[in-house]
């Protein structure tokens, strides 16, 4: 059998539960497909062969015994974010180039209890800081659409990789968008959860209150599958919610007749490309067609979504990053005259250019005569966000609109203009800085390249937003579409 990169999760844990092949001849056949056509790419960082077969001979002798779990023996890819332990956890930084993380993140070790085979690390933007994956110190990353492009930012590993089928799921973090944006651009599924819903412990933070773990797939079922293993309470992050998680499998294939979809005026405003916007209407009229109705909602302080944001953000990060200077673990610069040109030089040998950017930035607008001025008043502007969503969602399901205002751009287009590429990530930062639940789904093409529908929920809404993407996805195929090169 030679087609398994076609398959979905779902597709290969019918396959593996019915014998009709092993975890072992399926990681085979990845790891071969990775090492033909990686280098096209530059999706991963590190490549876990030896320990994916390992861990396939475990999960064939675990299924044999009687004893599988939810995922056992199905192919994953982890965002280079993650702590894993015994393995390199670089955050796409020279910093942390040399680390091997003593231990496993809880979504690590959740998803290695429930079965999953890890492939690799995939490559990310540094410290998950850039909207196109060229901030990575390890290179950057290119859209398996066309290698001219970029999968977006900062998940573009994990995106490129299950767009190109390396693997059928990748984890991702999202912070302003970083999830849904890559996602959008290469033609997969990606959703972030509510804030707190998955844990952060050993997600290596960039900014605390608005860094989510979540997961890049090719179908809304498997996110729904990858989300009920991942998700629940963790005493090992303060910021984690005890909730109970509901079967995100089985709410997916209920109708949608009657969902209230609400339509963002200021979505559709000034910035959205003309043909990326026929084809996110298209996606809601067939939403409407299933039998939802749509419902015009005003969400009057979203304009500021992307000046708060980055505010906010970059002032956790300069705090967050502090601890690499040098001294305990990472990048240490040689010969130092004294401790403070040890933490300049290793910080300024081990940071680039946008890490440092966003540091600066950070300790300025945190400093004592700007504090109120900026820091305080972002965080004002984030709280009126949240509100213009909490009001939005008294009369509405879902809010559905554009998840990026074009298809990818070219690498290089944007690198050196940092205003408009934040800008990338103007229908995506406010469900951050609300803590909602939102994903990005396959609408169509433009100019050969795939666009995405965004879908926001209220916190804790994730079923309802799968199960619109699975039903969305049932009467449509874009996400069934792969790369010419790599069919």
């Amino acid at each position: 059998m030679t087609d398994f990169h076609t398959q979905t999760l779902a597709e290969l844990s019918r396959g593996l539960e019915n014998g009709d092949f092993t975890s072992l001849q399926l990681t085979e056949a990845l790891l071969q497909r990775i090492s033909a056509h990686n280098d096209k790419l530059n999706a991963f960082i590190t490549i876990t062969a030896d320990e994916a077969l390992a861990a396939a001979v475990r999960a064939d002798a675990a299924r044999a015994g009687g004893s599988a779990g939810v995922l056992n023996g199905l192919p994953i890819i982890h965002k280079d974010i993650f702590c894993t332990r015994g393995v390199k956890t670089s955050c796409g930084s020279k910093m942390l180039d040399n680390f091997i993380s003593p231990y496993d993140a809880t979504v690590v070790a959740k998803l290695q209890q429930a079965g999953a085979v890890v492939l690799g690390k995939a490559n990310m933007d540094e410290f998950a800081m850039g909207s196109s994956n060229e901030t990575s110190f390890y290179g950057a990353v290119k859209n398996p659409w066309d290698l001219e492009c970029s999968p977006g930012g900062s998940s573009g590993g994990s995106s490129a990789a299950v767009a190109a089928r390396f693997a059928p799921a990748a984890t991702g973090t999202d912070t302003g968008g970083s999830i849904r944006q890559p996602a959008a651009l290469t033609g997969t599924v990606g959703i972030k959860p509510t804030y707190g819903r998955v844990s952060r412990y050993g997600m290596i933070a960039f900014a605390s209150s608005l860094d989510q773990a979540g997961v890049i797939t090719r179908s809304a079922e498997d996110a729904a599958c990858m989300l009920g293993v991942m998700a629940g309470f963790d005493e090992r992050d303060s910021t984690s919610i005890d909730q109970p998680v509901p079967d995100y499998t089985a709410a997916i294939g209920k109708s949608i007749k009657g969902l209230r979809v609400g339509i963002v005026r200021q979505h559709f405003d000034v910035g959205l490309e003309a043909e990326t916007g026929a084809r996110v209407k298209d996606a809601i009229a067939m939403l409407e067609s299933l039998g939802a109705t749509t419902v015009e909602v005003d969400l009057p302080n979203l304009d500021l979504s992307v000046p708060a944001y980055y505010v906010v953000a970059p002032a956790e990060c300069s705090s967050n990053l502090s601890r690499f200077d040098g001294v305990r673990f990472g990048h240490r610069a040689e010969n130092a005259e004294d401790l403070l040109d040890l933490y300049c030089r290793s910080r300024g040998e081990g940071f680039g250019d946008e890490v440092k950017r966003r540091i600066l930035t950070g300790a300025y607008v945190l400093s004592a005569g700007y504090y109120d001025a900026y820091y305080l008043k972002a965080q004002q502007v984030r709280q009126l966000i949240a509100d213009d969503f909490k009001r939005a969602f008294a009369d509405v399901d879902v809010i559905a609109g554009p998840t990026t205002p074009a298809p990818a751009f070219k690498l290089g287009d944007k690198f050196n203009d940092p205003i408009t590429m934040y800008l990338n990530d103007v229908y995506t930062i406010g469900a951050n800085l609300a803590g909602l639940p939102a994903m990005s789904v396959p609408c169509g093409f433009v100019k050969d390249l795939p666009v995405g529908l965004h879908l926001v929920g209220s916190h804790f809404s994730e079923a309802t937003l799968l199960q619109c993407a699975h039903q969305y996805q049932q009467q449509t195929e874009f996400h069934q579409a792969c790369p010419e090169d790599f069919q």
